[in-house]
């Protein structure tokens, strides 16, 4: 061996001692399925040994559960993971509104039925986004079938509301009224924001992301599809109350990862759950709506953590 290959061997191997060992990652159980429930078509990711306990991924608006591809193989050598697109997103069925209502009521008994379909009746549940207002409804149905919680930005507050819930709030008192308020929730600019606002490290988020969830919002009947679920958002807002009633009363234990730099969803609302939940885990990231984008790695580790304190 020459004096350079002896040099970077030495150097390799200084640099691998200073640094930590990177979570165990693989994609090779990670498979791709669809089964109906419901009525509806619903595609499903499902990774991890079929014994291990079993983690639900719900995904926040306007994705699929293909915002958890970068999540999923950090927690599958460990967890079972299950990550279904509702209908109307991904590649799930997308029946016009004339046949299935779209409100958060029928998404919730629909994942519901899908999870009896696939026998899961025991599961951690993580929850994004619009999945915090279908989980929430998940499990009020079934709570004994709740072990854990792990919340990433999303919200259950209305101190968690940021600026932009003020519009659409006159949205909801007159959705013929207020076009622009849809128009803007739709757009490409505001797809693009979700995983941008707040960044100072934008070469960290791969532009496919808002491309291709800008697509799927611009199939045919999305527009209705999208629209009919952001006025039933305000049943969301309804129901804080007896969600947060709920996790006073039960104390499930409870992760919550939150991107900071998030403007719909706001920093209060992840430090309001320590009201309800004393013993909640809370830890605020820099990032933003979409921290997965630049913060796989450590909501991985927070959460492997967090389930090895809780494996009972």
């Amino acid at each position: 061996m020459n004096r350079l290959s002896n040099y970077v061997l030495a150097t390799t191997l200084s640099l691998g001692s200073a640094q930590a060992a990177p979570i165990p990652s693989t994609n090779a159980s990670t498979t791709y399925h669809r089964v109906r429930a419901d009525g509806v078509g619903i595609f499903y990711r499902e990774a991890g040994p079929e014994n291990a306990p079993v983690i639900v991924l719900l995904h926040g608006f306007p994705s699929s559960s293909r915002e958890f591809d970068t999540l999923i193989p950090l927690l599958a050598t460990k967890y079972h993971l299950i990550a279904p697109d509702y209908p109307g997103f991904g590649l799930s069925d997308a029946p016009s509104p004339a046949k299935y209502s779209y409100t958060f009521d029928l998404l919730a008994r629909t994942i519901g039925d899908f999870l009896e379909k696939l026998k899961i009746r025991d599961y951690t549940l993580y929850l994004h986004d619009y999945g915090a207002p279908i989980g929430f409804r998940i499990i009020l149905t079934r709570p004994d079938r709740l072990h854990a919680l792990i919340i990433q930005n999303g919200n259950i507050y209305r101190v968690g509301l940021g600026a932009k819930w003020t519009k659409i709030a006159e949205f909801w008192a007159d959705p013929k009224a207020h076009p622009e308020v849809l128009n803007a929730f739709l757009s490409l600019y505001a797809t693009k924001e979700r995983h941008v606002a707040g960044t100072s490290h934008l070469d960290h988020h791969d532009p496919d992301s808002w491309i291709d969830e800008y697509a799927a919002l611009s199939r045919p009947g999305q527009r209705a599809i999208q629209g009919d679920l952001l006025y039933d958002y305000r049943t969301n807002v309804a129901s804080y109350p007896r969600w947060q009633a709920w996790l006073r009363d039960h104390q499930p234990p409870t992760l919550v990862v939150w991107g900071e730099h998030d403007t719909s969803f706001i920093a209060p609302g992840a430090e309001a759950f320590r009201q309800d939940l004393p013993d909640a885990e809370i830890h605020l990231l820099a990032a933003g709506h979409f921290a997965l984008d630049e913060k796989t790695d450590e909501i991985a580790d927070l959460i492997l953590q967090f389930m090895a304190k809780h494996s009972g």
